[in-house]
């Protein structure tokens, strides 16, 4: 199975390690793969440039063999869209590799106000991890879409390539990258919020209106 996490990660922090981690594990040591986007669609500008959130979730990931790095929407022009993404992966890995990416519940809250979403659920399994405090309108199309493609189980993500949706209720760390860019910017430490050697590169870089520390 091959399994993707998108997002800014501006920065990385715990929560998004924690999260990855707990779905490789329940999945069966599966490995899992960040993927930061390019340019999101509907925010504003990053805080920081693609290749220093690159950067930084390289030495987040440093030394977990289950967490990985997909840097294929930096790499590619333009606004980051899921299924231009997904369409690229299937073509690699081909029709019958189980492809599944992680979403939590805020987000899959408003799935179907995404790009071409009825393309995603076909091009891969979606899972989705409920956060604390957001629920899916039970009129919604998204719990309609829950209720007709829902599996019981990560086993059965592997009987076919795409179209299930699996819920998942790991410890969820609710840390924000809002809030710790926020912090930073206004000289308060972020320090236990996001991995030690993480924080070391923002203050070198001078990152979200941190003071540069040099290196000597």
């Amino acid at each position: 199975m091959h399994v993707i996490y998108g997002g800014t990660f501006d920065p990385v922090h715990h929560g998004h390690l924690r999260l990855a981690l707990e779905v490789g594990e329940r999945l069966g040591s599966v490995p899992v793969s960040f993927v930061p986007c390019h340019i999101p669609p509907h925010r504003g500008e990053t805080g920081a440039t693609a290749a220093q959130r690159l950067q930084l979730l390289e030495v987040a990931i440093a030394d977990e063999p289950l967490l990985r790095i997909d840097d294929r929407e930096l790499r590619r022009e333009g606004a980051s869209y899921t299924a231009d993404t997904l369409r690229q992966l299937r073509s690699e890995l081909g029709a019958d590799v189980p492809l599944a990416m992680v979403v939590g519940t805020d987000a899959f809250a408003g799935f179907d106000r995404w790009k071409e979403w009825q393309q995603i659920i076909r091009l891969a399994h979606i899972i989705v991890v409920r956060r604390p405090g957001s629920e899916l309108d039970p009129a919604g199309e998204p719990a309609r879409l829950l209720a007709a493609r829902g599996v019981d189980s990560a086993g059965a993500l592997e009987t076919r390539a795409s179209g299930c949706i699996l819920e998942m209720d790991p410890p969820w760390l609710d840390i924000s990258a809002t809030g710790i860019r926020e912090r930073i910017c206004s000289g308060r430490s972020p320090r236990y919020l996001l991995p030690d050697a993480v924080w070391a590169d923002i203050q070198c870089m001078g990152l979200y209106g941190a003071c540069p520390v040099k290196k000597f």
